[in-house]
């Protein structure tokens, strides 16, 4: 999954994440775990629950926003770990070892190979109560089309009479459900609940090929996600409980990214709120972020180096679609060197390292031949941001390494400004993360064990921007 444009080059990052080995200590594996799958140039964030009964271990995951899912064929033999998760893909099969407060080793899932590792973690809080149940505002489930893609989504209205003004939100990447949920977070569900009470209608909806949606997101790009929010515009603006001339984008992350291009192309936007919203090239955000998230993560300078160098080696092939055979062949010694690197309880767990390096290299390929990340690498946002004329808010997290608001703050202004747009708004939240959760070092790895609330500031400013905005 590219969730929230995490996209690291899987062998430098599995050997940061299994730089160091514990002497066996606390042998039970009971309770939550939390960490991460590597595999595709791609890192994937998950939870695991393990239970020890009379009859063996059960274990649970978190992953992709689904919670509590059960696990099969689980099994705990001090040291080795093995479970196994049936997803749409196929068995996904986890093989590794467990070292004191560590447990790490192998994935393989339809043929991609990859690796993972957890640490020891703390029960998640539970969510707070709600005021009231149900919520004091109507719900409806709705579908919409663009072209021979079927959305379907979820419209929250407010009790109070019509016509509303309405806001679309527009997932960050990868494949997302309507709520964007990340580790039992629903993001857009608290959103929608806050302006909805607010008295602004919310529509939010599944992405292509998640949950009600046909579709897919890897075959699709960020013009065709534009196309999607322009179907759901019109779907509101066909509506009497709707005030057509005030609808307008929230988008969070690609999301802001797709909410200006939308906006360009379409003069039936009203507004557009911007989370985390990239002003660079994919290519300029992955070199950066990677960068930043190694860091943090304790990576070398060394190591960083290897990272940015394999980037620009595969985003060369990628612009000129040549030198695949080159590049294949580097690609496979990078992973023949993070096996190697790897510690001697996870290499064990990958019973064949052959099939593991080719699968792995083949995995990697396929995923920078997509038709998205072809076209994440190389569109400019800043070209839409000029061409806007609606008003704008545009809200970093002070921490956010995967769009960090150094690197993208400073040219978002410049092409609003270079546009023309007299009312745009940019402010960075102290102390949130990618998601707008109070974070320690914005790190991805930390999104499982932060609270489930946002920052203080995120929800009145959305909401007092939108109403100074709409109430006219």
């Amino acid at each position: 999954m590219r969730h929230l444009f995490w996209i690291i080059t899987a062998i430098v990052a599995n050997t940061v994440a299994a730089a160091t080995t514990i002497p066996p200590q606390e042998r039970s594996i009971e309770g939550r775990w939390t960490g991460s799958i590597s595999v595709a140039g791609q890192v994937l964030p998950m939870a695991v629950h393990f239970t020890t009964e009379d009859a063996g271990v059960t274990a649970a995951i978190d992953i992709q926003g689904a919670t509590g899912v059960p696990l099969q064929s689980v099994s705990y033999d001090d040291p080795a770990v093995h479970f196994e998760l049936q997803g749409g893909a196929g068995m996904a099969v986890f093989d590794g070892q467990h070292v004191a407060d560590s447990i790490g080793g192998a994935f393989m899932q339809a043929g991609m190979a990859g690796t993972f590792a957890m640490t020891r973690a703390a029960e998640p809080e539970e969510p707070a109560a709600t005021d009231d149940d149900p919520p004091p505002y109507r719900q409806e489930e709705v579908l919409f089309k663009n072209g021979d893609v079927t959305l379907a989504g979820t419209l929250t209205l407010p009790a109070t009479g019509g016509p509303h003004p309405a806001a679309v939100m527009i997932t960050g990447s990868g494949a997302q459900n309507r709520d964007e949920e990340l580790f039992g977070f629903k993001p857009f569900l608290v959103i929608a609940d806050h302006l909805t009470r607010n008295g602004i209608a919310v529509l939010r909806y599944d992405d292509r090929g998640v949950g009600g949606s046909s579709g897919s997101v890897s075959e699709s790009t960020t013009e065709d996600f534009a196309g999607d929010v322009i179907a759901a515009v019109h779907l509101l603006q066909a509506r009497p409980d709707i005030n057509g001339e005030q609808v307008g984008l929230i988008g969070h992350s690609e999301g802001g990214v797709v909410a200006p291009l939308a906006a360009s192309r379409s003069p039936d936007i009203a507004f557009a709120v911007l989370l985390a919203g990239t002003a660079v090239t994919g290519e300029e955000i992955i070199y950066e972020q990677g960068e930043l998230i190694l860091r943090a993560n304790g990576a070398t300078d060394a190591q960083i180096a290897r990272q940015r160098e394999s980037q620009e080696r595969l985003f060369r092939a990628i612009k000129t679609d040549t030198g695949w055979d080159d590049l294949e062949v580097a690609l496979r010694a990078d992973v023949r060197a993070g096996l190697d690197s790897m510690p001697p309880e996870q290499r064990s767990a990958i019973a064949d390292p052959d099939a593991y390096v080719a699968a792995q290299v083949q995995a990697q390929l396929g995923s920078a031949r997509t038709p998205w990340f072809q076209y994440f690498l190389t569109y400019d946002p800043a070209v839409a941001l000029r061409r806007i004329d609606v008003p704008v808010l545009a809200l970093f997290g002070e921490l956010d390494l995967q769009v960090p608001p150094a690197q993208n703050r400073p040219p978002m202004e410049e092409a609003l400004r270079a546009g023309g747009n007299a009312d745009y708004t940019i402010e960075v939240l102290p102390g949130a993360n990618h998601l707008f959760i109070t974070a320690t070092t914005g790190s991805p790895t930390e999104y499982a064990t932060l609270p489930k609330e946002f920052v203080p500031e995120l929800l009145p400013t959305i909401t007092e921007w939108l109403l100074a905005r709409t109430s006219r």
